[in-house]
């Protein structure tokens, strides 16, 4: 029976034994394209698999629907829908976003180990560019069954 009828393992050229002019110029191009055309997406860190919201008695009753939405981390890390921004660009994405809606509101998903510092600066920076309804995030704390 005839495996490889047509023996394109021979006709192949061998495998160059270094790295010629060609391979540099291929990683050079690749790194000027990641550079140059890069987004603020490919490779960017996002809230990992650990983010865990405050337990809060009630939160799913005081739920609302708001128009945009924050997420930081406990390490001072902030992301949009547009991604991570620091506070500078945080405060312009806010003018900006508040100005799209005609009632803007906002969704302040803080992390555990978030400060309360850091969660006013958020606040006041939310309140000071247009928000009327601010959100803090948090989740029902999950109730076992008792046994018995």
């Amino acid at each position: 029976m005839i495996t490889r009828p047509l023996d394109l393992a021979s006709r192949l050229r061998p495998a160059p034994r270094s790295f010629d002019v060609y391979f540099y110029v291929n990683v050079g191009l690749l790194a000027v394209f990641f550079v140059l055309f890069g987004s603020r997406f490919v490779i960017a860190p996002g809230l990992g698999v650990d983010f865990r919201l405050p337990e809060l008695v009630g939160a799913d009753a005081g739920g609302s629907e708001t128009t945009s939405y924050i997420s930081i981390l406990k390490n001072g890390q902030i992301f949009t829908a547009e991604g991570r921004l620091d506070v500078p660009q945080l405060r312009e994405w806010l003018k900006a976003e508040a100005a799209k809606y005609k009632k803007p509101s906002i969704l302040i998903r803080a992390g555990v180990g978030v400060t309360v510092s850091d969660l006013n600066d958020l606040y006041s920076a939310a309140r000071d560019a247009g928000f009327a309804p601010i959100v803090f995030a948090a989740e029902e704390p999950v109730t076992k069954p008792s046994s018995g």
